[in-house]
């Protein structure tokens, strides 16, 4: 790992340190633009799909999710590039150009009229393709850039990388405080974006809400490489994935190899694992025993001391608990996908509603606030939570329980699981006394404030501060350490999911409502609709899922790490 720097100058040895506070305005820069680019569209796409590509709304709905659904796979690629081969500060550098290209034809296809449909007619195939390829683009961009630079901007605080001597505690205490402020930064970048550039798109132009962000991303590129030399960075090891496998499969030739219990005379080998536990060596743990066979040396593998093994016959204790580490991990990520599938209603039918609602700030105003711009209520209650949570809750909480993070991370996760079920409840009655407040059913406008839309909005967003950081914690603190970026791309994987069941759930929901006349409960015209219902289906979904979550985190275990002296820290960089 190359994060100290020795150089000779007059005959003198002079350590250059490498990391800390010094290289976060780098990284934020980049997670910031790529926000503001991705959040500056995806906030008002509905918009733009139903209004300028004329896509009826149910298929506009599932186009969004299930864009939003490929973003959020795509960083499994990404951690794979990073974690094995080319290194997450490539990665990162090299997917932001991709997205920067992707944003460019997505620009020019809303400026060029050849690349817009007539009035009144849905888009043609060529003008769709366009389209298409500029979200994959930005799909295959943001799976190199979420997929790396949490972990990224994490480890330069590890162990000491600001330089500094401290105890593990404060080194620790620092990392927790970096994914606040991550998400924090984030969550001003998407304040600007469903303000600023929501409000440009609506009144100015596409053209010009679409080449801001296009402009600050390419802005982004530069600055992140600019800053390559502060940089700690952990060097690639072989594939995370395929050290998995190997375990797999040796596990199963010696499937009627006993084991020992206790896990005594498993295979251990240090220098094997040297690359892949700098900060600490997996423990043997009791759990998923038949992996354990994986770590059995038999009497012809006796015969290798000394030699390299083979890994697809026999892995180390360490390999073992890293498969066991992310098997233990999966029903934890499983229970965030139902919290995505709620938040992603705000993005296609809560923005419909406020469409229809009356969207001015007052009586005699003539300023009329734009449907996409309505999650900024969630954005704030979001990034007000976090400072709350950051500066009060956590002190006060790290008194009590002596943990640096305050409370658990899974604690943290159950509160926001908790709290989206209100949120989806408190959307399903708004929508009742909103279309109980429609003159006819036909009315484009009904007469109710869309302030009354807030409380659903924040409440997404105060579930999103303790849910969304909950799980990021999650998963970088319990995967192993070689493959931290996998372990993003497993939180964008959630949140991946997240979009798929919620445009199955629609697609289900409108097709089981259509009745012989062709009405159903999710129509163009809300009026005419049922959408409370859908809230409500999403709701009980979440009462079930926040149970299945309680057994899990029940009984989670722990990863048991053993922790190494402070000089074999520094002979490993």
């Amino acid at each position: 790992m190359a994060d100290v720097k020795v150089q000779v100058t007059g005959g003198k040895e002079e350590k250059m340190l490498k990391g800390g506070m010094k290289t976060t305005p780098f990284i934020f820069a980049n997670e910031i633009s790529e926000k503001l680019a991705v959040v500056g569209f995806a906030a008002n796409m509905i918009t733009y799909l139903t209004m300028e590509l004329h896509m009826p709304l149910v298929k506009a709905a599932t186009t969004l999710t299930n864009f939003s659904g490929a973003a959020s796979l795509t960083p499994l690629f990404g951690a794979f590039l990073a974690d094995a081969y080319i290194g997450r500060f490539w990665t990162i550098a090299g997917a932001s150009f991709i997205y920067t290209i992707g944003m460019l034809i997505l620009t020019v296809s809303a400026i060029v009229p050849q690349l817009r449909p007539q009035p009144y007619r849905e888009a043609t195939t060529y003008q769709l393709g366009v389209f298409y390829v500029s979200l994959l683009l930005t799909a295959i961009g943001a799976g190199g850039i979420r997929s790396c630079v949490v972990a990224f901007g994490a480890e330069q605080f590890e162990e000491g990388g600001d330089g500094r001597t401290g105890s593990m505690r404060d080194k620790k205490s620092k990392t927790w405080t970096f994914f606040n402020w991550y998400y924090f930064c984030m969550g001003a970048s998407i304040l600007l974006a469903v303000t600023v550039i929501v409000y440009i798109q609506d009144n100015i132009g596409w053209g010009v809400g679409l080449g801001i962000p296009t402009a600050a991303m390419a802005i982004s590129v530069v600055s992140f490489v600019a800053g390559h030399k502060m940089y700690r960075m952990m060097d690639p090891n072989e594939s995370p994935f395929t050290r998995l496998i190997q375990v797999i499969v040796a596990a199963i030739k010696k499937r009627n190899v006993p084991v020992i219990d206790g896990g005594r005379d498993l295979y251990e080998n240090d220098e094997l694992d040297k690359d892949i536990s700098v900060f600490g060596k997996l423990l043997h743990t009791d759990q998923l025993k038949f992996l354990d066979k994986a770590a059995v040396v038999t009497e012809e593998e006796s015969e290798w001391k000394g030699l390299k093994p083979n890994l697809w016959r026999l892995s180390t204790v360490h390999r073992v608990e890293e498969l066991k580490s992310v098997i233990r991990m999966g029903p934890i990520w499983a229970a965030g996908i139902l919290v995505i599938t709620a938040s992603a209603q705000q993005f296609t039918f809560s923005l419909q509603q406020a469409r229809t609602m009356d969207r001015h700030i007052t009586n005699r105003s003539t300023f009329q606030i734009p449907p996409g711009s309505m999650s900024v209520f969630t954005i704030l209650a979001m990034l007000v939570t976090i400072a709350v949570y950051d500066r009060c809750l956590i002190p006060l909480a790290r008194h009590f329980t002596g943990l640096p993070r305050g409370i658990s991370f899974l604690y943290r996760m159950g509160i926001g699981f908790t709290i989206s079920i209100l949120a989806t409840f408190v959307s399903g009655v708004m929508e009742v006394k909103r279309r109980h407040s429609a003159t006819s059913p036909s009315a484009m406008t009904v007469p109710i404030s869309v302030f009354w839309l807030v409380p659903q909005y924040s409440l997404h967003g105060i579930a999103e501060a303790f849910t969304s950081i909950g799980h990021l914690e999650f998963f970088y603190d319990q995967s192993p350490e070689s493959m931290r970026s996998t372990a993003a791309a497993l939180f964008w994987m959630s949140i991946s999911m997240g979009n798929y069941v919620s445009s199955f759930v629609v697609s289900t929901v409108h097709h089981l409502s259509t009745g012989p006349d062709q009405s159903n409960w999710l129509p163009n015209n809300l009026n005419k609709g049922k959408l409370e219902y859908l809230y409500w289906i999403i709701t009980v979904l979440q009462v079930f899922n926040l149970a299945y979550y309680c057994v899990c985190a029940y009984f989670y275990t722990y990863k048991p790490v053993a922790r190494p002296r402070p000089e074999d820290v520094e002979l490993a960089e």
